[in-house]
Order: structure tokens, then sequence, then C-alpha cells
């Protein structure tokens, strides 16, 4: 039997599709150097400075005054951020011609960002040590008693606008409107060079792969403040994609990187096209760069030759990992992995974990996990997926203890960029399971479908779109003759607002429901349904949500529905802030309801790495259990959803 008992607090519980801890592979330590000191994770330097990093022979240091009396708040913040001067203040540069070498630098940097910002008329004056730039010897002496003094001052002239647009070329068919420029309009050189690009690509998203831009002529007239723009663009002939070469590849088949490119030769030329099968040729994991170049010219047959330059990275990979729980005790991972098997980018991943060390003393009550999975890309079509797996657990939360063994197949099939639909079949043998209806065993076979779309603009930390799915599992329990299936639907959303997404709101909704079985001790416990914890409803204890008997025994559901709301506050470019509430219920019903609904609520900090936001929650259940869990605290890389 399985009791709740005294009030608890959990930390860092275990969660599907992340480790509960920040436990991946780490590299973790201070680094000490005299008076400085810098923290870093995994490689990444969080706060401190790192002397050796400031480290350069003969170190002159300089003091910079920016005089911007007279300029705007916008193009004051423009030309600071322009200046290396500026953001290198603190940093010594090597000898004292290196002062001048920077500041000659920042001069070019200075008049390019108001250009960017049509001030064609403005002065960038530098001086050094009250020296100006042009006026200093070739080898310059300055003295080392205190910081060299540079001043820089900018008068920004008048504010430009576009005067006369002339397009040329195959480019004398557009519109220069579209593309931004309209008399009067903005003269900026970025708006310029940006309106180029676009008419070059937009040639070749029409099908023309040799589109260039022949000629750009800016002339600014100083008696108007007025920007004369003329552009020659060639589109180049329409063609479709042609022979397709792979260079670079050592051991992947190459024969197997085109067919998974899925560059189909005569195809109409597309951009587009190219760029997704970059992305997915670096999805598989084992190349460490991935580029498509265009030949510069096409061939006797009219198409565009495309060569793919790979170089393939590390093949094998081994990693460890460690979490921590107040109730579960210390859990140890590892897996070792193969990401080329057999030449064709296909993966072997042999993983194991041993959970809930010092929360009992008893060996045969630790959660043990053992499994190795096989993943085949390109399997009958170049658009499907074959994966097959074999599990071993000895699991025993609070609902029940379970021996489990389960063995699977599947092949997910991808309709479009955004649409997926999976389908296999899965056998699983429960041995001794022991929970509030006693010991049984089970041997189930199940046939597990989904469809899923996802929009998300990124995987780990998105700020726009959704990710929706729908799965169906029938099942078949053979011990007792059981017939069940199970459906579940989850939908997840993003918004992000402001200029760079400072706040991105997110939002999740998910159901289940088990139909079939005439009890519920006739579904095996690991099929039934449970909430709470860092995947579900923060601030309850992993499972802990679930209907219990009259002896305080889980017994686990047949249906559930859970939702969260969080909104992701972004406070510097790295840390973020998370306030969130999350709901749920699960009830002995075919049909979810609210008669328990469970709230949690809490706050979150957030750090952002290349890998995606390392996440740190605070919760607190709203309407705890009696004798429940009082908190929780949670951890694990990427967002909660």
């Amino acid at each position: 039997m399985h009791k709740r008992t005294e009030p608890k607090k959990s930390i860092a519980y275990r969660q599907a599709g992340t480790v509960a801890a920040v436990a991946a592979t780490i590299a973790l330590g201070p680094v000490c150097a005299g008076n400085a000191f810098a923290f870093k994770l995994f490689g990444i330097k969080l706060w401190g400075e790192d002397e050796a990093t400031d480290q350069v022979s003969d170190p002159v240091r300089y003091a910079v005054d920016f005089k911007a009396d007279n300029l705007d708040k916008d193009l004051k913040e423009a030309l600071e951020r322009s200046s290396m001067l500026v953001s290198d203040k603190d940093k010594p540069v090597s000898g004292d011609l290196g002062v001048v070498v920077k500041a000659r630098d920042d001069r070019d940097r200075l008049i390019a960002a108001l250009y960017e910002k049509a001030r064609y008329g403005g002065v960038v004056t530098i001086t050094v040590n009250g020296t100006p730039l042009d006026a200093l010897p070739p080898t310059p002496t300055f003295g080392r008693s205190k910081p060299v003094a540079v001043a820089i001052s900018v008068e920004p002239g008048p504010l430009f606008k576009l005067g006369r647009v002339t397009l040329l070329g195959d480019a004398s068919r557009l519109d220069p409107t579209r593309y931004g420029l309209a008399h009067g309009g903005d003269a900026g050189s970025l708006n310029i060079l940006k309106a180029a690009d676009k008419m070059v690509a937009d040639f070749k998203n029409e099908g023309h792969p040799l589109a260039k831009l022949d000629k750009r002529d800016v002339v600014a007239d100083h008696a108007t403040n007025t920007v004369d723009v003329s552009l020659k663009v060639e589109s180049g002939p329409v063609a479709p994609f042609g022979n397709v070469g792979v260079t670079g590849q050592k051991s992947v088949d190459p024969d197997f990187i085109k067919r998974y490119a899925r560059i189909n030769e005569g195809k109409p030329y597309s951009p587009d096209e190219l760029k997704k099968a970059s992305d997915r040729l670096r999805k598989l994991g084992v190349f460490s760069s991935v580029t498509i170049r265009e030949a510069d010219k096409l061939a006797p047959d009219g198409s565009i030759p495309t060569t793919i330059e790979v170089s393939e990275g590390k093949q094998r990979f081994l990693g460890v990992g460690a979490q921590y729980s107040t109730i579960d005790g210390f859990g140890l991972q590892g897996y070792w992995g193969h990401r080329n098997l057999t030449g064709r980018a296909d993966t072997l991943r042999i993983e194991g974990s041993v959970s809930r060390i010092g929360e009992t003393t008893d060996v045969g009550q630790l959660d043990y996990t053992a499994g190795i999975t096989y993943v085949r890309p390109a399997t009958f079509y170049p658009s499907a997926t074959f994966t097959a797996g074999l599990k071993m657990q000895s699991l025993h939360p609070d609902a029940y203890d379970a021996n489990t063994v389960t063995a699977s197949a599947g092949l997910a099939y991808e309709i479009n960029d955004q649409d997926t639909v999976s389908g296999g079949g899965e056998v699983s043998y429960e041995a001794d399971t022991t929970d509030a209806f006693g010991k049984q065993k089970y041997l189930t076979v199940a046939i597990p479908l989904e469809y899923v779309r996802d929009t998300r603009d990124n995987k780990l930390d998105p700020t726009e779109g959704f990710r929706a799915s729908i799965s169906a599992k029938p099942s078949y329990e053979s011990m007792g003759g059981t017939v069940f299936s199970s459906f579940e639907g989850s939908i997840t959303g993003y918004k992000g607002i402001g200029a760079n997404n400072n706040v991105v709101f997110a939002g999740k909704l998910a159901a289940g429901s088990l139909l079939g079985a005439n009890s519920i001790q006739d579904i095996p416990a690991t099929r039934r349904f449970y909430a709470g914890g860092g995947g579900s409803v923060r601030g309850y204890g992993y499972q802990e949500i679930t209907p219990y008997n009259s002896k305080g025994d889980a017994l686990g559901g047949r249906s559930y529905v859970t939702a969260s709301l969080e909104a992701r506050v972004k406070i510097t470019d790295t840390i973020g802030v998370v306030p969130f509430i999350d709901v749920g219920s699960v009830t002995d019903g075919a049909l979810p309801d609210a008669s328990d609904l469970r709230m949690g609520a809490g706050v979150g900090l957030r750090y952002a790495t290349p890998f995606g936001p390392i996440r740190l929650d605070v919760a607190v259940p709203l309407n705890k259990y009696n004798n429940g869990t009082a908190y929780g605290i949670y951890a694990g890389i990427g967002q909660a959803f």
C-alpha cells in the first residue's frame, strides 16, 4: 500500500523529456586569478572576470570621453553601440599604437553608423591626448602615468531623405516602394542595402538561381539633403535543380546524404528548399557543419548544379548526470551512443539510471532504468524515420511498485515541415506490480498512433507558434483479457511581445481519457493517469494528483486535464524571470472534470545558454492535500513546456 503521510517538500522531481536537475555533462567550477573570480557552468562564464582573457602584450589603458550633448537619444545610443572605444573602455590595448589603431577603426565605425541613420553630412572627430588622429606621428608615444585621454565628438549633420530611385535591368519591372525605396523616404544605408538584397532574393525565390546585383550607385546631394539611388539587378534564367554532389564526408554514405537532403533533380530551384535541406541534415547530429553551394553557372542541360559540403563531427558520445530530491534522494544517469552506426546517420543509444539513493536503505526499493534505442532516418522513404527500443524498469513511486520490460518499434513520417504522423507496435510485460489493489501481472500489446503539428520557431525556447498533438493507443491486456484504449491531446502556444520578444506568454492545455475495461485495476498501473511535478502541476509531488481510496492509497485515474500559463520576462540578454500558474485534475471517470481541481503557482529563473535555457522553478500548491507536498523546486534544461 502507498499512502500519503507527513508533509513533503520536493526538489527536482522526475519529469519526462529532461533530467530533473541540471545534470547533463557538466563543466562546472570557479576560476580564480589574483583578485579576479569567474564562475563557469557548461563552460560558459556566468559572472566575474577571467583575467587570462585580458592579458595583452605591453598593455596600455585609455579613458574615453564621448561628447554627445548635440545628439538625440536614439542616435547617441546607436553611435555608442558602434563604438569599440566605448564598449571596450575597461580593456587595455597593446602598446601606444594600439590606441591609435582602435581610434581609427572607431572613426570608420561611427561614420558607417551615421550613414545607417541617413546622416551623410556628419563629421566624426577623434583626438588622442588632445591631438587629432591624422596629426599623430606614425609611432606615437604616450605617457603611462595615467590612462591615455581619447575624446570623440560627432557633428551629425542634417537628416537626408531619398531623392530619385532608379531601378535598372530586370529590376526595372519592380515597384521600388515595395522595397522601402519611396521618394522622401528612409535614406539610411542599411535600408538601401536591404532593398537590393531583397530584390535579388525575390528573383531567386521565383526560380532564378543566378540572380545578382550588378550595380549599386548611391549619391548624396548636400545641397538638397537627398540621396539618389540607382540599382541594377539581373535575374538570369529560370532553372531547375540539377546534379547534386557531396563533399567532405568520410564515413556517412554520400548517397544517403543526397537522399535525406531531398534536393530532387528536375524540381524548380528554390532557396527555401536548400535551407530546409541544410537544416534537416544538421538535425541528424552527425555533422559539425553543413553548407550547400550553388554553381556559378548552369549545366549544359539548363539546370543548376549544387554541392553539399559537410564536415563530420564526433560519432560516439558519452554522458553522465545527477539529480537530487529531498523525497527521492540522489539519482545518477549515464548513456553511451553512436551517431552513425552503419554509415546512414543511424543512432544507437544505451542508457541507464538509478534514483532514490539515500531515500531508502533497501537497494530493492531504488528506481532502476536501462534501455537501448535505435533510430534509422530515411527508412523506406526519405521523410520516414524508424525507431526501435527495449526498456527495462523497476519503479517505486508512491502509487505503485512495478517491474516492467517494454519492446517497441514504430515509423514516423514527415508529411511536411510542420506535420508528422507516427504509428507502431508495443509489447509491455509488468511483473509483480503492487498497488492499492494488491499484486498483479500484466502483459499488454498496444498500437500507439500520433499526429503532431509543430509551428514553433525554436524547439527549446520558442517565442512564436504552437505545437498540437493528438494520440491514441488501442491496447489489449492478455492476462485479464481486457481491451482498453487511451486517448490524449495537448496544445502549447507562444506569443512574444516587444521589439526583442522581451516578454513571451506561453500556455499549455492537455487532456486524456482511458476507455474500456470494467475496472481501473484491470488497466496496468503504469498506464493509468497521474499529475503533479515539474512536467504538469508544479507545487505538488511527482504523481501526487490522482484519485485516492478511503485508506489514502493512490489509485490512478481514467481521465485528466491540466493547464499552465507562464509569462517569460527577459531581464537581461541571459537572465529571465517567469511567474506561472498550473492547474490540473485527475478523476476516475472516463471524461475529465473539475471536481477536484488542484492549483499551483510560483516563479522561476531562466539562464540562457546556446543549447537552451537552464530552468529553476519554485512553486507552492494553492490547495494542497492533507499532509501533502508543501512546495516544490524543479530544475532542468529547456523551458517547462
